[in-house]
């Protein structure tokens, strides 16, 4: 029934000719030096080529190669202006589209999960997928009671197909890794790796989507659809409409850009608070801008998809986050060199400068040290230039700094929350989030003293 294991050997093949090609154009490169061309142009030629061929390849392929292009793709912003301009619209597909599944097939899993009568679930059902993304695709519906829904199915084989490919991408990551200077592509493969079988898993999802569903009802700025049913490879969530946010990337006006930005930072600090869950999937494909916010109809809210891929955090996130970065905004370099020494991210075997850490984080935190911060490519470029040149001393310090596991997807989610942020060009009241949402960042003296006040 499945179409994605009969294609092993052609995905296989596909992506292994990658790392092929790569060495290819190396060659070709070191041929242009020797005839005298600079190696800052070689090496941008060799860029561009590269990035040609590995987006054409993961445009063509589901399951974890297009998922891993999905994780790239939000940090096109870092990528020198000359490599992310001609493909940025073969990222932006890969948010929002892939090859459709047969109709036969998605007629099969939904016989075979729903029942042979699973028609009569439906009022209507669309056979042409509206959406697609990396292990199913939607479609439009009407539910039996009048609900308009989208019906996720699973790809047959999903699971296969994503461990097949995120096994072959490993092996090459190394190849890859230039691509994104200043992110390490392996840890990040690795990642989601462990991730597939949480988000194989529908009811799981279900768990995770009904959760904030329940806790946004009636909420100003959030609007998460209810889970309608679910079974093993599909799951019926109402209908949502809006604007995607590739769309507001690419053609929407500043104040839309502005909304959006500032409701997806609100999203990602607010969520886990409220929910004890973080969605780990921010590209920007999971998105949407609707109208109708808290000033009218003329007003935002933001719509938010997909929930297959969460992290678990009980408490919120942690306060060690809010802390260390209160105390960076405040000079204490003693205190936040203790406390990440304390929570891992400095082993044991390290020793390091406290005042070469906080030089190594306070341009990272920059948009929190003030009011409002406006999110550029540029900003973002120069970020991951100054960690990823080895000449830096912010690169030689990074390398002997640690991530603790329990932070690798909040420290994913936050980094791609801010690649769309800059891909959005917005202006975002930033610390006014985290003030509200972030444990740790406001000292609890200053908390109790306001709930004085307030009950006074």
């Amino acid at each position: 029934m499945s179409d994605l294991p009969r294609k092993a050997v052609t995905r296989t093949a596909k992506l292994a000719a990658l790392p092929l090609g790569i060495a290819g154009r190396a060659t070709w490169g070191f041929g242009k030096r020797i005839v005298g061309e600079s190696a800052e142009l070689v090496g941008r030629e060799l860029q561009q080529r590269t990035a040609e061929q590995l987006f054409k390849v993961l445009g063509e392929l589901k399951g974890g190669a297009m998922k891993f292009g999905q994780a790239l793709s939000v940090f096109e912003s870092a990528l020198p202006e000359e490599v992310a301009g001609p493909y940025r619209a073969a990222l932006t597909k890969l948010q929002e589209a892939a090859p459709p599944m047969p109709t036969r097939t998605v007629h099969a899993v939904l016989e075979e999960r729903l029942g042979e009568d699973w028609h009569e679930l439906f009022l209507e059902f669309e056979d042409k997928p509206a959406a697609a993304a990396s292990i199913g695709q939607v479609h439009r519906g009407v539910w039996h009671d009048g609900r308009e829904v989208a019906v996720k199915v699973q790809y047959p084989g999903a699971g296969e197909a994503l461990l097949s490919d995120l096994t072959q991408l490993s092996r090459f990551s190394r190849l890859l890794g230039p691509l994104i200077p200043g992110m390490d592509i392996k840890p990040l493969i690795a990642e989601l790796k462990d991730r597939v079988s949480e988000e194989l898993d529908y009811d799981l999802e279900a768990q995770a989507q009904q959760a904030h569903a329940e806790e946004f009802t009636d909420d100003p700025d959030v609007v998460v659809p209810l889970v309608v049913h679910q079974s093993d490879q599909v799951l019926v969530t109402e209908w949502m409409d809006g604007i995607p946010l590739s769309e507001i990337i690419s053609d929407g006006t500043q104040e839309q850009r502005d909304r959006a930005g500032q409701l997806l930072a609100r999203f990602l600090f607010s969520g886990p608070a409220r929910t004890g869950l973080l969605h780990a999937d921010p590209h920007p494909g999971n998105f949407r801008l609707l109208p109708g916010g808290p000033e009218g109809e003329d007003d935002w809210r933001l719509g938010v998809l997909d929930f297959g891929t969460v992290d678990r955090l009980p408490g919120g996130l942690p306060a060690t986050i809010g802390e260390s970065l209160r105390m960076t905004l405040d000079g204490e370099a003693e205190a936040v060199y203790e406390l990440l020494c304390a929570e891992g991210f400095v082993k044991e075997t390290i020793e390091l400068d406290p005042d070469a850490v906080m030089d190594y984080l306070l341009p990272i935190i920059e948009p929190a040290q003030v009011e409002e911060f406006t999110f550029t490519r540029g900003w973002m470029r120069s970020q991951a230039a100054r960690v990823a040149d080895p000449r830096s001393p912010a690169y030689q310090l990074g390398k002997q700094l640690n991530l603790p596991p329990s932070y690798l997807l909040i420290h994913r989610v936050t980094l791609s929350t801010i690649g769309v942020l800059c891909q959005l060009g917005a202006t975002v009241r930033l610390r006014e989030e985290l003030e509200e949402w972030l444990p740790g960042f406001v000292p609890e003296d200053s908390v109790d003293g306001e709930a004085a006040v307030a009950e006074a």
